[in-house]
């Protein structure tokens, strides 16, 4: 599958990437400025610990799992925030995060192996997951994990990164009334510490919403869709749980037979209930 880490040149390529690199490269500063009218505040402390929620999230911080390819996949998932790699073919419908990670990484001054180097990044070197289970202690996946365990704090900056350009990206081109009900939730929440990790783990989890491609049923999944889903009712942290649980069980409801998602559903209910954490408390 051709890429490329410019892909800011066009649209067509700006897809093919997930929506991802260039505002990542461009927008990878702290505090975080999500939009004109609404800034998200995150010092490296509650960066810290947000990632260290999401890797909880993703893998119960077990460092074994920082290289994962889950059964019924056709790509492994890497880093805390179990970021897809796609191997060479596979042009699946969910947004490719491994590549922007190795651009972003490279951006900020981090030596990666040279088999990971190139412009635009490799693909996934193990086709199957049996491949990728045989070569678990492997001279290229010790070397991925050590980059991947060495890389953490990075790894939650790339994440934020993508929280702070995700609002612009949700409200582009929408009727003006929709985009001024996604903006008021999304900030609703950016004011609570409950709120912010639910912003930043779920934007990372599902992603933005805005790829053609992620539908089932022309019916998408991401922040954008639950955030809409939202019924304004306080406390936002914990509106937002009920409305992804919605958004979730709809996905599983419309995923084709044969992907089998009813499998995670359980896993990802009790993702979103720990958005509820701290529900009352502001700063």
């Amino acid at each position: 599958m051709a890429r490329s880490t410019h892909f800011c040149r066009g649209p067509a390529l700006w897809l093919r990437l997930g929506l991802l690199v260039c505002p990542i490269l461009a927008l990878a500063g702290l505090p975080l400025t999500a939009h004109a009218g609404c800034d998200v505040t995150i010092d490296s402390r509650e960066a810290r610990a947000l990632a260290d929620k999401v890797w909880r999230n993703e893998s119960g911080r077990d460092a074994e799992k920082i290289l994962w390819w889950n059964r019924g996949e056709d790509f492994p998932s890497l880093g805390i925030g179990h970021f897809i790699w796609y191997p060479p073919g596979v042009d699946g419908p969910f947004q490719e995060s491994f590549p922007p990670l190795l651009a972003f990484l490279s951006a900020r001054g981090v030596a990666l192996p040279a088999w990971l180097e190139g412009d635009p990044p490799p693909d996934s070197p193990w086709l199957t997951r049996e491949q990728f289970v045989d070569a678990r202690n492997g001279p290229k996946a010790t070397e991925l994990r050590r980059l991947l365990v060495d890389t953490v704090a990075l790894q939650a900056e790339f994440m934020l990164a993508r929280l702070q350009g995700a609002l612009d990206v949700m409200v582009d081109g929408l009727p003006a009334s929709r985009a001024a009900t996604v903006e008021s939730r999304f900030c609703s929440l950016a004011v609570l510490p409950a709120g912010r990790y639910a912003l930043v783990d779920y934007v990372n989890f599902k992603g933005e919403g805005v790829n053609p491609r992620e539908r089932y049923a022309d019916q998408g999944w991401g922040l954008r869709q639950v955030l809409e889903e939202m019924r304004g009712e306080p406390p936002a942290n914990v509106d937002f749980a009920d409305a992804a649980a919605r958004v979730l069980e709809r996905r599983v409801r419309n995923a084709p037979p044969e992907r089998r998602e009813q499998r995670w559903l359980a896993g990802w209910m009790r993702r979103v209930d720990t958005y509820r954490w701290r529900a009352t408390r502001k700063e």
